[in-house]
């Protein structure tokens, strides 16, 4: 037996007991489902000491199936949103040594031989899969998937971590159909995009790693490969989204850290402002449904973040500010219960739901499979191939012009007005994380340090405002009526009597925004 070609595989980890649930589920809605068959695979990793194929995005091993051993190859190995296509070659071998006398593709055998170079391979962890799989199918376009259940141990010297994966693996057909199985799938079982092939656990559960439970995930730099176009720049902002957001969505039903709301409500406004800052090389027909569920989950997120807001950052400092006479208890108590008992569990119950399993496998399938084509858009493909250079200073001096617009009227500004100025200055700074490791750093720093002043005042403002709905916030009844209503008084007092310093501050950082020099130009 041999093979080697391009594969694509959606990974995902489940639940233990989701999965083992899953395995059981007789139809799949929109495909033919064939019975399941149940195996247990030990597969032998092996590497140079410095790791050589490792850090060439290769993976070798040989696996033992029944009474048969395959060796495999795969190239390009990397992982993006649960998503990896590798090219992969696989011949059948005598045991559970390499032998590469059998690889047919004189390509695959030259990469390994140039990686390899003089070192010596050797075992380094292995994995004892038993995986149950199934294979759908769908005639009207030819579609064929093999779904995996995988679940088992990755060992290394004398330890042992247990893996629990799902893996689709499309065999023919478009590969949009990859991400409608997985969401006819899991339905309404919270998921998260596997982060790392098998390959990379092992090497990372032998270095010491281990699986630790979701935690609030901040977005990584961005980073654009030298002449990268357009489109491929807007892919890996896609990306780096996507991860934020599908991983802080996890983070969220694992944990109450209120970091998770936060970065899942940052990751989606990164999104948003992504949709605009891209739009004039968009389709808007496939480009507008991502956006507005992603402004439906950012609300919810964002009701929940701004009563931690306002408890942790309005509230809470003054206690010991207030008069002895005043005590803010009742008041943190009854914003408390209200986080807890209506709007976290609002969010909480939306973020199970399989609409938002389906916005996150559509944002990934939109994001791996070029949703952003538009048929009719004839100018679409010259400016998705023209340098990201080029079209990061429009689009910035696009944004910057609609914070100047505020700007100009500064003193002017109504209340509603400050909010606009505000979120406009999110987007340009989110595009400036977008798109700032293109310009000389020692230009960029200027200006988004500037411009973080000024929205941290503009950011303090808004969160007075919000105190200012206290009164709607908090139902108040009962015997400590009185004492809330006093201590909301207080609070609204205090922040206002700041707010007055504070936007004195705001116009002189203005002024120092709007004269540093621009980058972009």
């Amino acid at each position: 037996m041999s093979k080697s070609a391009r594969e694509i595989e959606l990974k995902l980890e489940l639940d233990p007991g989701a999965h083992d649930a899953m395995k059981r589920v007789g139809v799949i809605e929109g495909f033919t489902a064939s019975k399941s068959t149940t195996k247990t695979l030990q597969s032998i990793y092996f590497d140079t000491p410095d790791q050589a194929l490792r850090k060439a995005k290769i993976s070798l091993r040989v696996r033992k199936s029944g009474r048969n051993w395959i060796q495999t190859a795969k190239l390009g190995t990397g992982v993006m949103g649960g998503l990896s296509s590798p090219i992969e070659s696989e011949h059948q071998v005598k045991g559970r040594a390499l032998d590469f006398s059998v690889i047919e593709d004189p390509d695959v055998a030259r990469k390994l031989t140039e990686t390899v170079g003089d070192g010596s391979l050797q075992e380094c962890f292995e994995t004892v899969m038993k995986r149950t799989t199934r294979i759908l199918t769908r005639e009207s376009d030819d579609t064929e998937i093999e779904i995996a259940f995988d679940t088992g141990n990755i060992l290394a010297g004398d330890g042992s971590q247990p893996l629990v994966e799902l893996e689709l693996e499309l065999k023919s057909g478009p590969s949009h159909s990859i991400f409608e199985a997985a969401k006819a799938l899991v339905k309404d079982t919270p998921f998260r995009f596997s982060p790392y092939s098998k390959a990379e656990r092992g090497y990372r559960f032998a270095e010491g790693h281990q699986a630790t439970r979701p935690e609030p995930f901040f977005a990584d730099p961005i980073t654009f490969s030298a002449g990268s176009s357009v489109e491929l720049g807007f892919r890996d902002v896609l990306r780096s989204c996507l991860t934020q957001v599908a991983e802080n969505r996890i983070a969220i039903l694992a944990s109450e850290d209120p970091e998770g709301p936060h970065q899942l409500r940052v990751g989606l406004r990164r999104l948003r402002s992504a949709f605009r800052l891209f739009r004039p090389a968009l389709n808007p027909a496939t480009t507008l449904p991502l956006d507005q569920m992603a402004r439906t989950i950012a609300a919810e997120a964002g009701a929940l973040r701004d009563l931690d807001v306002l408890i942790d950052e309005i509230v809470a400092p003054l206690i010991d500010k207030a008069p002895e006479s005043l005590s803010l208890d009742a008041l943190l108590n009854n914003l408390n219960a209200s986080r807890g008992q209506e709007t976290r569990k609002a969010l909480v119950d939306h973020l199970k739901s399989a609409e938002v399993n389906a916005f996150l496998l559509d944002l990934a399938a939109y994001t791996e499979g070029r949703g952003w084509l538009d048929p009719e858009n004839f100018d679409q493909t010259g400016l998705l191939a023209q340098p990201i250079e080029a079209f990061s200073s429009k689009a910035l001096a696009r944004q910057w012009k609609k914070v100047m617009k505020y700007g100009k009227r500064l003193e002017e500004l109504s209340i509603p007005e400050r909010h606009e100025m505000r979120k406009a200055m999110k987007k340009m700074r989110y595009g400036i994380e977008f798109f700032g490791c293109l310009y000389p750093q020692d230009t960029v720093k200027p200006f988004l340090k500037r411009m973080k002043k000024l929205q941290d005042i503009f950011g303090y403002l808004n969160d007075v405002a919000m105190a200012e709905q206290l009164p709607e916030k908090c139902k108040v009844s009962g015997a400590r009526t009185l004492e809330i209503v006093q201590a909301i008084g207080f609070v609204i007092g205090w922040h206002e009597s700041q707010c007055q310093t504070k936007w004195q501050h705001a116009k002189g950082y203005w002024e120092a925004t709007r004269s540093t020099p621009k980058f972009w130009t």
